[in-house]
């Protein structure tokens, strides 16, 4: 009998693979002690394990977490690779249906009042009921230079943030800032205006690593003068919506804020009650926006 094999056999009988009963073997999961064949022997620190020994092992071992809470990740940025490839997708489908005079951008993009278009243009905006437009306008992108500043953006903070924060708080982080950016917009832009684009997200992801390189000591003088350029560009070239950009950045400072400095003891119910909190701040603001603008 195999010096691997813990169990003890009957004479003439001829142990078989619990998985496999028509596989013969002498080798048993050094946890569990059943019958294992090759194809389910599981290497193990000691001897073999069975699969499902192997499966309750990972289930009850700890999960190595990020100093923000979040699971440590293989580095494959997933979030940030499929924000990029919906972002692409819905350019593309924009550019295919006519740009951004087409049906389809018209829908997504976020108008805050469309009463202040004639009615032949046939828009509807967010004081009508098109709500959706304050999340749709994130992801719509109608010129290339748009979408490419934007995504290259989106991948140097993203995977930078995806890995600090775990894929949760990133997704997030990067969903909530862009709603208050467009919150922001139906605030503060021209009721008749009509704004797209990811920057309010890109934003909030540029506060949010800010506040997470301060927490880590790391030298942020690069990171500041990339954004102080970027705010002087935000108001000195025509065409940006400066609302969704500064509502994005302060959405962004603020979450970053609270992943970074959260009590670790409470930290994740922390987190996701400032997330929800965030998202209820958003919703009683249109709500009063839409209150307030003439029926």
């Amino acid at each position: 009998m195999s010096g691997a094999d813990s169990t003890a056999y009957d004479a003439g009988t001829v142990p078989r693979c619990y998985r496999h009963a028509d596989r013969e073997t002498y080798i048993s999961c050094q946890r569990c002690g059943r019958p294992i064949c090759p194809d389910c022997m599981m290497q193990a620190s000691v001897g073999f394990h069975c699969p499902e020994c192997v499966r309750e092992g990972r289930a009850t071992s700890p999960q190595a977490r990020t100093s923000f809470g979040g699971k440590v990740s293989d580095g494959s940025s997933i979030v940030t690779v499929a924000l990029i490839a919906v972002n692409a997708l819905v350019f593309v489908l924009a550019l295919a249906t006519g740009g951004g005079n087409g049906e389809f951008a018209t829908t997504l993009a976020l108008m805050p009042d469309s009463s202040q278009w004639p009615p032949r243009f046939g828009l509807e905006g967010v004081a009508q009921g098109s709500y959706w437009q304050l999340v749709t306008s994130t992801f719509l992108h109608v010129e290339v230079l748009h979408i490419a500043l934007n995504m290259i953006g989106l991948w140097i903070f993203g995977t930078f943030l995806e890995s600090q924060l775990g894929r949760w708080r990133y997704l997030a982080l990067y969903l909530v800032t862009g709603l208050v950016g467009s919150v922001a917009v139906y605030w503060l832009a021209p009721l008749g205006s009509l704004s797209y684009g990811a920057s309010g997200s890109v934003f909030g992801l540029f506060g949010a690593a800010l506040v997470v390189l301060l927490k880590q000591k790391r030298d942020v003088s690069q990171l500041l003068l990339l954004l102080g350029l970027n705010l002087v560009i935000t108001f000195t070239v025509g065409n940006i919506s400066w609302q969704a950009h500064l509502g994005g950045l302060a959405a962004g400072l603020a979450m970053g804020a609270g992943f970074a400095y959260a009590p670790r003891a409470r930290r994740t119910t922390l987190h996701v009650g400032m997330t929800a909190a965030l998202v209820a701040l958003g919703v009683v603001l249109v709500v009063l926006r839409s209150a307030a603008l003439p029926a």
